[in-house]
């Protein structure tokens, strides 16, 4: 990877641990880190976050090659992830913490979102209209050390083994049939 032309991106798709382990396996992707932007707190905890009371959302910030793998096909990836269709929840995972958001970082970044929304809706992947809120990147705050990497750490935790696991056994086919990932 070169790392002059690396770029990120920040966004929320529910739960990161599942966000996070996927986006870390893509050929491109130089690091995805679990952390919290959108809220009024500085440095949130994962305890007040999950209070709903900061207003962040769990997120991932993506460090990545645009010569190796797409903002678009970033896109790609995070609808997949996750059912934008559902408000501030996926699935189990209730409350404004899990909702579905992109930040931007500028007005290009902010129409590459609006189109890669339109793309997945009209793609008919999920069923419903899309609720993914767009916003204006602030600040984004790393998660705990012990949430980085948590699903590779933790594969049998129960939430991992019947959540997180699935997913991720769903996008390694996937993507993999796409060459998109790194090798194993």
């Amino acid at each position: 990877m070169n790392n002059n032309n690396l770029e990120k991106i920040v966004f929320g798709g529910g739960c990161f641990w599942c966000v996070e382990s996927c986006f870390n396996m893509l050929k491109g992707v130089q690091s995805a880190i679990s952390g919290y932007s959108g809220g009024h707190k500085d440095n949130p905890t994962y305890q007040e976050v999950c209070t709903g009371e900061t207003g962040h959302a769990e997120v991932v910030e993506i460090t990545y090659d645009p010569s190796i793998i797409s903002y678009e096909q970033l896109m790609d990836v995070f609808f997949f992830l996750h059912d934008p269709t559902q408000l501030n929840r996926q699935g189990n995972d209730i409350g404004t913490q899990y909702r579905s958001v992109i930040y931007y970082k500028d007005d290009v970044e902010k129409a590459k979102a609006e189109k890669a929304i339109k793309v997945s809706q009209e793609s008919g992947r999920w069923t419903g209209t899309y609720v993914t809120e767009l916003a204006p990147f602030e600040k984004f705050w790393p998660a705990e050390q012990y949430h980085q990497g948590y699903y590779n750490e933790n594969p049998t935790q129960p939430y991992c083994s019947a959540v997180v696991g699935p997913k991720i056994q769903k996008f390694k086919k996937h993507f993999g049939e796409l060459g998109m990932l790194n090798q194993e």
